[in-house]
């Protein structure tokens, strides 16, 4: 599958610390997309990851989806019906749990700047994002798996680093 495949908005879902943020910063300067990280949205700004109101982000969502040429990263699965709708391609990273976790510590206590940070925000080891990590997401695998097979969008999977390695060097994005 090419990128021009999947279209003008694209969905990157996948688990925490998979590289999602990444793969969406490096599609849309290769595109000229609009980004948009799902979790700036869904967090207040200047905050350590404090959530805003549901109907908050909601609506901040609502407005993102409505603009024509995007890639956005991030699961948030209450608005994925509305997201599905307007998306014209879907991706989705299923690394495991492991190169996640070993992600998220590299992220939180190497990296002084990341894609998709939180502004004003910074990161560090949370004993609640370690559980959602090796607990949480595993058991949301199989639902997104189950979405992924009923999505009628074109639509790739990378299982893993290595995965999303190649699919770099194949569309020729820059990290």
């Amino acid at each position: 599958m090419t990128l021009s495949d999947l279209g003008d908005r694209i969905c990157i879902l996948g688990p925490s610390n998979s590289g999602k943020s990444t793969l969406a910063d490096a599609i849309a300067r290769r595109r000229g997309l609009e980004v948009i990280h799902l979790d700036r949205l869904y967090h207040l700004p200047n905050t350590d990851w404090e959530a805003r109101p549901k109907d908050e982000f909601i609506a901040l969502h609502d407005a993102a989806i409505a603009r024509e040429r995007w890639v956005m990263d991030g699961n948030y699965s209450v608005c994925m019906p509305q997201r599905f709708r307007r998306a014209t391609g879907l991706i989705v990273l299923d690394v495991s749990t492991v190169a996640s976790l070993l992600r998220y510590f590299r992220r939180t206590l190497l990296e002084k700047e990341r894609r998709g940070a939180l502004a004003g925000g910074r990161d560090s080891v949370k004993w609640d994002m370690i559980y959602h990590i090796a607990v949480t997401t595993p058991k949301n695998r199989k639902r997104y798996r189950a979405m992924f097979d009923q999505i009628d969008l074109p639509k790739m999977q990378l299982s893993s680093l290595r995965a999303i390695k190649a699919c770099f060097r194949e569309w020729d994005l820059a990290r």
